[in-house]
């Protein structure tokens, strides 16, 4: 069994620091670890080492590379309980969704370990005869990967995979909330034998800062983040000063379109997956549900049946659903947006924000929703179901397009035709036809509008941490 890892891992070390930061458990702000707070020049150290790593590590034959990133994968899953209980004790979900989030995390290092032996190039011919065209691809350089607390796992080897595959090197920074798991991970890599400087984590109280030094060293030649479009949005401009390559995951506000032909208790079991996963703390949760009028009184009698079953509670606890939101100002922003709608006239069919201090928050389902709520524009990120109703597919189309957001949309109909017309006219970058749970290694993970650049997971992960190399020789 390892020790729980407090410190920082920077060229296969790891150091205390001269300061630390507490990680608390959400569900009671006790606290779990004390962490080490990162400083500049430790930053700066982590960069300097990923960029002496890279050179020996891009030279590493692919199949080798991903050996270690199949290995990885492994010592993740022979060590679940460990690290979904650690997920639990920082994150707050519910103990079933951090194992299930393991092997989710676990899936893209077996996925780009394949990947990492197919980074393929290609011959092109050529006009001149005496001339050979080749493209190969090569590794971008050291990336820095920013990762938020939702899933403090998956969101890191999602990008860690591709990066470590494509031949680069990483200094990873994750969120202050849940920075045990990145160093949980780091431990299991340092195990298998990934060297020294290739993985390097640098957890801190103060993202901004330490992700900005991140993005503006000159030695990161890569940015990834998941995050919210705010952030990104910053992000994409520092970055640009140095013309990094960047990836952008970032916030989304995803319609859940019900369509009058609908299997109906199958539309309620995919809502239950695409809302409440993660007590709804999740970019690819279902935000806005848009059922057409001939079925609408009969879906939501359905889904308000379903959401009153669900147990919420302390994580670690058997049976528990949804766990506590990850802290205060979670709470505050649901509240908000709850009480908003509610002054504007929306209805109350499930659940209330309780009156006490706590992160507890139960379902809750309104109905009656209209554009000028909040909750409209806005990512939720909590357990709420906002009702509304289209008079006819156009309406629930144009109702679900209506958001500056692109990053995932949820359809229902048993209409082969109009599954396919459907999922074309929706603006996402994914789309759940029946399905209520998108999100799998080989498929490319992103959005379109304001929801973020690039993807991830799948062959196209490895784009952005590659380069297209063009060699013309004469013969």
């Amino acid at each position: 069994m390892l020790e729980l890892a407090c410190d920082a891992f920077v060229d296969g070390r790891w150091i205390p620091g001269g300061q630390r930061f507490a990680v608390h458990d959400p569900y009671d702000g006790a606290v779990v670890a004390e962490v080490t707070d990162t400083d500049d020049a430790l930053v700066d150290a982590a960069v300097a080492a990923a960029g002496r790593a890279f050179a020996a590590w891009r030279r590493r034959p692919g199949p080798e590379r991903g050996g270690l990133l199949r290995q990885l994968g492994a010592r993740m899953l022979a060590d679940e309980r460990r690290l979904a209980d650690l997920c639990t004790r920082e994150n707050g979900k519910a103990l079933k969704e951090s194992i299930a989030e393991v092997r989710y995390a676990a899936s893209f290092l077996a996925w780009f370990a394949g990947e990492a032996e197919r980074i393929y190039g290609e011959t092109i011919p050529a006009s001149n005869p005496a001339q050979r065209i080749v493209v190969i691809r090569e590794p971008v350089g050291p990336a820095g990967l920013i990762t938020p607390w939702n899933f403090p796992y998956a969101m890191l080897t999602r990008k860690i995979g591709a990066a470590l595959a494509a031949g680069c090197t990483v200094v990873a920074k994750p969120a202050e909330a849940t920075p045990l798991s990145a160093l949980a991970l780091a431990q299991l890599a340092e195990a298998v034998g990934v060297p020294a400087g290739v993985l390097n984590v640098v957890p801190s109280s103060d993202g901004a800062r330490v992700g900005g030094r991140l993005v503006s060293a000159p030695g990161i030649k890569k940015v990834s983040f998941t995050g919210s479009t705010e952030v990104g949005i910053v992000i994409q401009r520092a970055a640009g000063a140095d013309l990094k390559r960047v990836s952008l995951e970032l916030g989304g506000n995803a319609p859940f379109v019900v369509l009058a032909d609908a299997d109906l208790d199958a539309a309620v079991a995919g809502a239950m997956v695409a809302k409440f996963r993660n007590t709804g703390q999740s970019c690819v949760a279902a935000n806005r549900f848009i059922v057409e009028a001939p079925v609408a009184a009969a879906f939501e009698e359905r889904i308000v049946a379903a959401a009153r079953k669900l147990v919420v509670g302390r994580g670690s606890d058997p049976g528990v659903d949804l766990g506590p939101l990850i802290d205060d100002d979670a709470v505050a922003k649901v509240r908000r947006l709850v009480d908003d709608a509610v002054a504007r006239g929306a209805q109350v069919r499930l659940g209330a924000l309780p009156a006490e201090r706590t992160r507890l928050v139960p379902p809750i389902v309104l109905a009656g929703v209209t554009p000028e709520m909040a909750l409209w524009r806005e990512e939720i990120f909590g357990p709420v179901i906002a009702l509304r109703t289209a008079v006819d597919e156009a309406d629930a189309i144009a109702q679900a397009n209506d958001t500056e957001h692109g990053l995932v949309a949820y359809a229902w109909t048993r209409d082969g035709a109009r599954q396919v017309r459907v999922a074309e006219a929706l603006e996402a970058g994914m789309v759940g036809v029946n399905e209520g749970l998108v999100s799998t290694a080989q498929a490319p993970f992103g959005g379109i509008k304001h929801s973020g650049l690039g993807r991830e997971g799948s062959r196209h992960g490895l784009d952005d941490y590659t380069n297209l190399k063009y060699i013309n020789t004469r013969v």
